[in-house]
């Protein structure tokens, strides 16, 4: 599983990403977890707003953290 948080490093992206690494270690799951900072990238998903969070490919949220149990839902699905 490939997890891209989307953002430039703000505060927000940083809580996503500290959001997304405690689901994932507490849940056990084997992911790989990137930051993509690149503006060009994160445009390519059609995100405007940051924080994003990306599963596998497919954008979940844009321009709000998401709580742990949302993430945990999308990763456990």
């Amino acid at each position: 599983m490939k997890i891209e948080v989307l953002g430039s490093g703000c505060a927000k992206c940083n809580k996503v990403k500290e959001i997304v690494e405690k689901v994932v270690n507490e849940a056990g799951i084997d992911a790989e977890i990137v930051k993509v900072e690149d503006i060009d990238k994160i445009l390519d998903y059609g995100v405007m707003v940051t924080p994003g969070l990306v599963i596998d490919g497919d954008v979940k949220i844009a321009g709000k953290i998401p709580s742990e149990d949302k993430v945990k839902e999308w990763l456990t699905q």
